[in-house]
């Protein structure tokens, strides 16, 4: 049976369907939010995710607050319902202005965690280049997403503190589709190349300077060519070039996969040469404490059914540029965390600098990056 909302009654329908039916069958069709925003000092990072998975009847949501290399995770899910709202349990994202000001809240029930944000753009946001690939004859992913850089403001309280957010660096994505392991576990269709075999690379940066704002982004197997997104926008409001070859130096800590220093050289459609200089700035995040890749309790990971109000939370140990320390001392080297960092961009106007957020996985065989 079909069920109407209220959004039925505008003039924006996209398909057939009424709005509380996605056009897919597809268990994996999600529609999620992500936030970063980085202290100028780097003591302080925040980040914020909420998804709606309409098939799978599922709403979750999730805050990491990385302060002096502790970690503090929390994480909700509850059902979608058909009317929806962006809250989810102690976490609500409202829009204030479409595609230019949010404001983020969220309230642990435990007293460990709260804040009340403006997120605020500094440039309009730039859709990448479209996310599709086939395992074979299925479709693996189809997805869009949007970036966009801003400035946040506001109160946050975390590990009994009260900490200032005064004008933070902050980044922003929204993206929409079918993606991979979201709700379910990816069927196996036939023989899968090993990442001992071929490995796989994935480069993500945010970044702004005084001057520019923009990402870049890569990623691919080894022996594949792989995809690339990418712009350069001059601000405040001056022309965008797109970004069409790029390519990445990386200098490793000793022993892990985690970087030091990362170079990125890129040319733009009219052939300007650019260049990125990136180092850390504080503590990497790791993406489990928001519920990714089997970050809930039950290890299930984003988009999984949980039930109405389930509220988790825990704290790790993220001093180590590679390694995580669990409450009960174990840990790992998770190969997904995401990087605050300082950069120098030089362009054919000079060199300037500013702040970022970088994802850098690496895994399997990569002679190119000696592992």
């Amino acid at each position: 049976m079909s069920v109407l909302t209220r959004m039925d009654d505008t003039l924006w329908h996209q398909t057939s369907e009424p709005f509380a039916h996605v056009n897919t069958s597809d268990p994996r069709f999600f529609d999620r939010y992500w936030f970063n925003a980085v202290a100028p000092d780097g003591r302080t990072s925040i980040q914020v995710t909420m998804g709606a998975y309409r098939n799978m009847n599922v709403l979750d949501a999730g805050v990491v607050i990385v302060r002096d290399g502790r970690q503090y995770n929390l994480r909700a899910s509850t059902s979608l319902g058909t009317e929806f709202e962006s809250t989810c349990g102690p976490i609500s994202v409202e829009i204030i202005e479409p595609l230019q000001q949010l404001r983020l809240r969220f309230d642990d029930p435990e007293g460990r965690l709260s804040a009340d944000l403006t997120w605020t753009g500094i440039a309009p946001p730039t859709l990448e280049k479209p996310h599709f690939e086939r395992d074979g004859s299925r479709v693996k992913e189809d997805y869009q997403r949007f970036d966009q850089i801003g400035r946040v403001q506001g109160r946050l309280h975390v590990g009994g503190e009260d900490v200032a957010v005064e004008d933070w660096w902050t980044c922003r994505d929204h993206s929409w589709g079918v993606r991979a392991r979201i709700g379910i576990k990816e069927p196996v269709t036939g023989p899968r190349r090993t990442l001992d075999e071929d490995g796989f690379a994935m480069a993500f940066l945010f970044y702004s300077t005084d001057t520019h704002a923009g990402h870049l982004l890569f990623s691919g197997r080894a022996s594949d060519e792989g995809y690339l997104s990418g712009d350069l926008r001059a601000l405040p409001n001056g022309p965008t070039a797109e970004i069409e070859g790029a390519g990445m130096e990386v200098e490793l800590h000793p022993g892990t996969r985690r970087f030091a220093k990362a170079t990125f050289r890129a040319a733009t459609a009219t052939g300007e040469e650019l260049t990125w200089v990136c180092t850390p700035l504080g503590s990497a995040v790791a993406m489990q404490g928001l519920g990714y890749y089997g970050g809930y309790d039950d290890r299930r990971g984003l988009g999984a059914w949980r039930g109405d109000d389930l509220v988790e939370h825990d704290e790790w140990d993220v001093s180590d540029p590679a390694t995580i320390v669990y409450p009960d001392g174990s840990s790992d080297q998770h190969w997904h965390r995401i990087q605050p960092v300082s950069l120098n961009l030089t362009t054919a106007q000079g060199q300037t600098t500013g702040t970022g957020s970088m994802t850098l996985i690496l895994s399997g065989n990569l002679p190119r990056y000696g592992l």
